[in-house]
């Protein structure tokens, strides 16, 4: 497993000790991510060496992992992943087990892109949140709020948006913005200091809805490196 540390001194993530407490906590006074740190067992490794793909997404589900011949130490991990599904089906959610190579890339990135690689919130119309749990490969990276400006917001941004609408800078050029995720991608402010969510930590962060009493937390899925082995993740 990577190290881990908690951002020092940012008051917006707070560490739980459980997943009732995961699931329990309210967001408040500002936090916005809650941040299960765990040291699981098991090779999560040698299960994602049994997966051939070698690009794009694969989703797993249970009949599939358990046809894995692995070790006892693959075998561990894999009942961890199921257990952690287990836990949120549970709890109402619908989480998703994926082998990620990589993910698609915005055809047309030119003024904003909006693919998972980009700084971005989560959104939804009704009162939700994110879980996330990275078991192999590169963690989901976190940029604090207050090192965070919506791409729409920078000036010659939003003046190549207007341009390309067409239009004034009104409520229609607004509903514009959201329609197409614009106003959902976030640059990072120099010096920000961008942190890792570790691996093996399940997290429940804010997403934007209407009404939330606190901000989204900011966050993007790591660069595909060369090299690097693929990403095994659990969101919902």
């Amino acid at each position: 497993m990577t190290p881990f540390a908690l951002p020092p001194g940012y008051p917006r993530i707070k560490r739980v000790e459980s997943f009732s407490e995961l699931v329990t906590t309210r967001f408040a006074e500002g936090v916005n991510a809650l941040c299960w740190e765990r040291a699981l067992p098991g090779d999560f490794g040698e299960v994602v060496a049994q997966l051939t793909g070698g690009e794009g997404i694969m989703t797993l589900d249970e009949a599939q992992l358990l046809a894995l011949s692995v070790s006892a130490a693959g075998q561990s991990a894999i009942a961890v992943l199921l257990e952690d599904q287990r836990l949120l089906r549970d709890h109402g959610v619908d989480p998703v087990l994926n082998c990620i190579w990589s993910y698609p890339r915005d055809e047309n990135p030119e003024v904003v892109p909006t693919d998972v690689y980009s700084y971005h919130a989560d959104s939804a119309p009704v009162e939700t949140d994110t879980f996330l749990c990275t078991y192999h490969g590169a963690a989901s990276e976190g940029l604090r709020n207050e090192e965070a400006r919506r791409r729409v917001d920078l000036p010659e941004i939003r003046a190549g948006l207007l341009k390309r609408f067409g239009e004034e800078d009104n409520d229609d050029f607004r509903a514009y913005l959201n329609e197409n995720c614009y106003d959902l991608h976030y640059a990072a402010i120099p010096p920000a200091r961008p942190f890792s969510f570790g691996q093996g930590n399940l997290w429940r962060i804010a997403i934007e809805y209407p009404g939330s009493p606190v901000p989204p937390c900011v966050h993007r899925a790591p660069e595909n490196l060369p090299g690097q082995p693929p990403r095994l993740l659990l969101i919902s």
